[in-house]
């Protein structure tokens, strides 16, 4: 039997406290799996960043990506590795670059979901460009924005069509609050949604392959807050709803981890946000969950390295245009949609990959968490945002929660 080693990449930017909870579960799992008549082995590493050589090799079979959606350099090099290398990427980098609201608002609505009311305006002011004065002065039409606030209904959000983080948003409740923030809105292109009124429940569907954690939000509260640790707060039934809703979303924009806000009203789950190039991944934010995500990101990427999975640069939509046509219920296609899903994502494939060589994820992230380096590494976390009178209480308000995990995945009582 030939022995070889995969190489996985981290492509990092400010992200401190999960890569190295991953590498270090990793390395403590010590993996040899025999797959297809190898031996396989896996190195982690994390990329540097520097000029390179167009036709020079890349030693990653598959780079975990954190940065490339916003830093070029990164991102060029992963598409040049892609296409001269057969290198996989967790996100798609062209699919990053398609991943604003104004897409996906799009085709999920010609898809059926329940998108609310949402209009493009025109941004207010402009960079300069030589031919846009002779441009705008033949094309732009005068508008009321007013006029069309009231179409749209308030109260409402303002929000750039390819933002994230809630940078540049307001919650708007008359037409003067509108006319204000749109004066200041600068040169961003904006939207103009219907807020979703009186909902009783918030959730994020994170989705990372073809794994899914549904957590009750609540977005008003401190970040450190936001991930509420509620049990229950969905019946089977909305589960299935809304991991297939996540499925669908992300397989039609070839997305491997992304997650989905939506909001509950009156028996129909409205998706609001659900274009994610980041998902948040930090112990900072997730407490509880944050070992979700390490062994979410280990199980996908050990599966994708040994498998050798190809990377779908292409995006076929064709197959999702072909069940919307059809008359047929919303519920039942979104069945039909995640099915797409679970065919590209390879999701029977990947349970019993995962079943036959990684069994023991959480047994090994188990016994990291609970580690002085593992504590060490939330206190380094916490030290980058926190002031330093607060770094202390703060690592051990997150160090609890972790050890909250630990106690009920002994105990199998853990709400996910």
């Amino acid at each position: 039997m030939s022995q070889v080693t995969r190489h996985i990449g981290l492509s990092l930017g400010a992200d401190l406290c999960w890569p190295k909870c991953y590498e270090e579960v990793l390395k403590q799992m010590n993996l040899s799996i025999d797959y297809n008549g190898q031996k396989i082995r896996f190195e982690v590493e994390r990329i540097t960043i520097e000029p390179f050589n167009l036709r020079q090799p890349c030693k990653y079979d598959v780079v975990l990506d954190r940065l490339t959606h916003w830093y070029h350099v990164s991102r060029e090099w992963i598409k040049k590795s892609i296409l001269m290398d057969d290198l996989y990427v967790l996100n798609n980098p062209w699919a990053i670059q398609a991943m604003e609201k104004q897409s996906t608002y799009c085709a999920m609505m010609r898809l059926g979901l329940p998108i609310p009311e949402t209009w493009m305006v025109p941004a207010k002011s402009y960079s300069h460009h030589v031919d846009l004065d002779t441009t705008l002065g033949r094309y732009a039409q005068m508008f009321d924005l007013g006029a069309i606030g009231d179409q749209v209904g308030y109260p409402m959000f303002m929000k750039p069509y390819d933002g994230g983080a809630w940078k540049g948003v307001s919650h708007i409740e008359n037409r003067e609050m509108l006319l204000a923030s749109y004066e200041e809105s600068g040169t961003s292109l904006m939207h103009l949604q219907r807020s979703v009124e009186g909902f009783d429940r918030f959730v994020r569907c994170i989705g990372l392959g073809p794994q899914f954690l549904l957590v009750s939000y609540d977005p008003s509260a401190p970040l450190h807050e936001r991930y509420e640790m509620k049990r229950n707060f969905v019946n089977d039934d909305e589960r299935s709803l809304l991991e297939d809703m996540g499925m669908t979303i992300n397989a039609f924009f070839g997305w491997d981890f992304n997650s989905c806000e939506s909001l509950h009203r009156d028996g129909v789950w409205h998706p609001i946000d659900f274009a994610n190039a980041c998902p948040d991944s930090q112990v900072t934010s997730l407490h509880y969950f944050f070992p979700w995500i390490v062994m979410a990101n280990l199980r996908w990427s050990i599966y994708c390295a040994a498998t050798k999975r190809k990377m779908r640069m292409n995006q076929d939509w064709e197959p999702f245009w072909e069940i919307a046509r059809q008359d047929m219920p919303y519920r039942d296609k979104l069945r039909a949609y995640a099915a797409i899903g679970h065919k590209r994502m390879e999701t029977e494939r990947f349970r019993e990959f995962c079943e036959a060589h990684l069994s023991h994820v959480e047994e090994a992230t188990h016994e990291f968490l609970g580690t002085a380096l593992a504590k060490d590494t939330i206190r380094n976390k916490v030290r980058a945002l926190f002031p330093e009178h607060e770094v202390e209480s703060f690592t051990e308000h997150f160090w609890n929660r972790v050890q909250d995990w630990r106690r009920d995945v002994s105990q199998a009582d853990r709400p996910y």
